[in-house]
This record gives C-alpha cells, structure tokens and sequence, in this order.
C-alpha cells in the first residue's frame, strides 16, 4: 500500500486517511508526506517557521503550509523576519522616483528593515531614507468577528494594502511605494510566527 499511496499526489493520499485506521496509519506516514513537502516547498519564497518544530510530522507540516499560504493577516513576524524591496510607484513623485535606483537603472531597489521595538530602517546608504525616525503598525478592523481591513501604515503616510502571491512571498502597496518581501526559502529555523492567527 504505501509504494502505491507514493505514486499518487497529495490530495488522493489525503482522501485515504478517512477510509479506515488501518488506512490512516498508512497514509499518514512521513515516508509518504517528506517528499510531498519538499515538492510543494519548491521555488516558494518563505517557509513557515511550523514545519521546522521538533516531533512535528509532514502531514502536519504539509496541511499546515496549505492553509498558511491563504493567510493575508500579516503578523509582526512576518514584517520584522524578512528583508524588504522597496521602490515608488509611477504615481510618486518624480524627484522621489528620480532618487530611486531602479528607477534610474543605477541598481537593484532600496531595502526596508522592520523591527520588533516597531521601528523601521534602511541601509546606511540610502538618500531616499535620510535617517529620519519611523516606526510601523499593523491595523486590523473586525466587523462580527470578521477581519473588516488589515493594513500596514508607515509613520502617517498612507495606509498599504497587503497581499500574498503564489510564492508566499508578500507584497504591501499604496498608491505612492511599494514593499516586497525577497525570498528566503533557505532561512534557517523557518519564517513568520509559529501559530498564526487566520
């Protein structure tokens, strides 16, 4: 059965697992579920911190990055576990784009730091930063017990609009600069928080 059960794909082993105990004992085995993670891990920018716990099995472990990759509720960890890309829009001003190096082609986007104390950094070098203070917060909106809106705001500019791409990878925006998170698949331990909240 398990030399079978490796020649199906993930959703048929995963329909097995209700068929019986005997089924389930046999569905559920890491030998059947290692390779069905490093398959779905491939070519995706993070890797959820979970997957990396001590005793936790590759069911778990897969289950678990299925349902993360739906999550769009940024969390503090996220922000502050990633380094960020950072550029202005088209609709920013020119003397802001003009100071933008892949605006200029002059090289690759500026970097964003974020921090657990909510501070929010840059590199040394940046023009575009200028050393000034920021700090970040991340607002979310409940309605019934449902998320209303969830944003990420810099200082008092405008509020950014989060999103997830198939990568995992995020991407925060508004209508004057944008952040992405750079991929960091191999990072050891994982990323993001441990039980996140949907």
């Amino acid at each position: 059965m398990t030399m079978i059960m490796k020649c199906l794909d993930a959703r048929s082993v995963g329909r097995t697992l209700a068929v019986s105990r005997g089924w389930n004992s046999i569905a559920s085995r890491d030998v059947l579920w290692a390779p069905m993670c490093e398959e779905l891990w491939k070519e995706k920018a993070h890797i959820p911190r979970f997957t990396n716990v001590r005793g936790v099995s590759r069911l778990a472990a897969y289950s678990f990055c299925i349902m993360d990759s739906q999550r769009i509720r940024i969390m503090q960890a996220d922000l502050c576990d990633h380094v960020w890309e950072y550029r202005f829009k088209k609709t920013a001003p020119a003397y802001w784009r003009n100071l933008d190096p892949s605006w200029q082609g002059t090289g690759p986007p500026m970097r964003r730091y974020f921090h657990p104390n909510g501070s929010h950094t840059a590199d040394p070098t940046d023009e575009v930063w200028g050393g000034h203070e920021c700090t970040y917060s991340i607002v979310t909106g409940y309605v019934s017990g449902r998320i209303r809106n969830h944003y990420v705001r810099m200082n008092r500019w405008p509020q950014m609009i989060i999103s997830r791409k198939p990568d995992w990878s995020w991407e925060m925006s508004n209508n004057l600069y944008c952040y992405n998170s750079i991929p960091d698949s191999d990072k050891e331990g994982g990323t993001g928080p441990l039980f996140p909240v949907w």
